[in-house]
């Protein structure tokens, strides 16, 4: 049993003013594996002070003092990866290949925020203007419990880029990800409240963050209607907002892909980190011609992945965070049949054998129209929907009908042909044959799937503020 019992704020861990004990689960076991003592207001207050005291003297460090610390973060999160995969796979239930990339990747992101800033000018002439980019001040950044690391390394490693000091908000329900990971920032040897970290509930500790006048910045990651509500508060006092929200992405296979090929990277980038993911594809464009021959692969793939028990090294999707959220992909799963769709794979349930923890059957549904509410709503979990669709005009239509734009997919054997299909959809990405993560490019959405970009130079900007002098 672990207890957490601190937060970090001013390069220190105190004990928080808050007092409200929340549990911890092992969601593989069900079991209770630990408590977290939640921070609350005050504990806001007092990091957003920490973070402004720092900010005068941060924001004036060299670009040089920035790229070191940045390499040192990253040595020290590096220093202990089989900790942190380790307590990752308890606490959230991660399967061996999204620890494989999640635990590299979040140390990874403080190199490439580094090789962003050695090439960026703060200053240029424009006109007989001289225009310096400057911090914008003390940033929030609230992250989700579906990539703990990644999340938390990422804002932080854009902000110490920048010249910002952080208050950091991460999921209560990731506690123990958190406690192991701030240990290692904090070996990094960072001035006192460059960067301070709160546990504690969104409608607490985030909307006082939220609201706080010394905040400039809001970075989130979540869901669309907490987003929502962010940027209302937010606006009070004309923040600067990134929000990163969620998706439906479309994967299109046009009739040119090679199914041996295109078939477990739709898999893949529908079942990945066990649907918990809002870069999912996780609706299906199929043409009605290949339709059957998708489907008959779909379901004799499926039929081959084992979900349980993360440990498993051959386990690729994990249980689900939490009782809440397992009980909301049943709920998907069941509405799905209620519409009228048919199971290609899956269903509601445990997968075979599982008899404990939150694991849902990887799931495939058919004859599935764009207006359903499982084509239309973000479940967060292993569903796919399959849409069938006559020519590639009513595929990119279909493709593009929806209230989210993160990231899309295309599948096909011709690149110019996959890129015409890409050019036309309305989407912050779109990965073209299952091609990989690129981490100094842009990351955000188009509509309701957020505001601003992540990430490499665009992430950087969305950090800083023109100041011309005119002489």
């Amino acid at each position: 049993m672990r207890t957490i019992d601190q937060i970090y704020i001013d390069g220190a861990f105190v004990t928080p003013h808050g007092e409200e004990i929340a549990d911890l689960f092992n969601p593989a076991t069900e079991a209770r594996i630990g408590t977290v003592r939640l921070g609350d207001e005050v504990d806001a207050q007092a990091a957003v002070a920490a973070a402004r005291r720092a900010f005068p003297a941060f924001s004036r460090t060299s670009k040089a003092e920035r790229i070191d610390m940045l390499r040192r973060l990253h040595a020290a999160v590096s220093a202990r990866p089989q900790e942190l995969a380790a307590v990752m796979t308890e606490e959230y239930g991660a399967p061996g290949p999204v620890v494989g990339f999640s635990v590299p990747h979040a140390a990874q992101v403080f190199l490439d925020m580094a090789l962003t800033l050695e090439a960026y000018d703060f200053s240029r002439t424009i006109g007989r203007a001289e225009v310096t980019m400057q911090p914008l001040g003390v940033v929030a950044a609230i992250t989700p419990w579906n990539s703990n690391y990644g999340f938390i390394c990422g804002k932080l490693a854009t902000a110490i880029a920048a010249g910002c000091t952080i208050v950091i908000k991460p999921s209560e329900m990731s506690a123990t990800q958190t406690q192991v990971l701030t240990e290692r920032l904090h070996a990094a040897g960072l001035p006192a409240g460059v960067f301070n970290i709160v546990n504690g509930r969104g409608e607490v500790v985030g909307a006082a963050l939220s609201r706080h006048p010394d905040v400039a910045k809001l970075s989130f990651t979540g869901s669309t209607a907490v987003g929502r509500e962010i940027l209302r508060t937010g606006a009070e006092t004309f923040k600067r907002v990134t929000l990163e929200l969620g998706g439906k992405g479309p994967n299109i296979i046009l009739d040119d892909a090679d199914l041996d090929a295109a078939i477990p990277t739709v898999l893949m980038s529908g079942f990945g980190n066990s649907g918990q993911a809002c870069i999912a594809g996780t609706r299906v464009l199929v043409s009605q011609a290949r339709l059957p021959e998708v489907l008959a692969r779909l379901k004799a793939a499926v039929a081959g992945i084992q979900a349980g028990d993360p440990t498993d090294p051959a386990t690729l999707v994990g249980p689900l965070v939490s009782q809440k959220q397992y009980d909301r992909v049943q709920g998907y799963i069941r509405l799905g049949l209620e519409e009228g769709a048919q199971l290609v794979a899956g269903g509601v349930g445990r997968p075979e054998g599982v008899e404990r923890g939150w694991v849902v059957r990887p799931t495939v549904f058919s004859g599935v129209t764009n207006q359903m509410r499982i084509a239309r709503e973000e479940i967060f979990g292993p569903v796919l929907s399959v849409i069938a669709y006559r020519d590639e005009a009513e595929a990119v239509a279909i493709a593009n009908d929806t209230a989210y734009g993160l990231q899309a997919y295309v599948q096909s054997g011709d690149p110019d042909h996959a890129r015409a299909i890409a050019d036309q959809l309305v989407s912050g990405r779109v990965a073209i044959n299952g091609a990989p993560h690129e981490p100094l490019a842009p990351f955000g959405g188009f509509k309701q799937s957020g505001i601003g970009r992540e990430y490499g130079v665009f992430g950087l900007e969305s950090h800083l503020e023109p100041r011309a002098v005119i002489s």
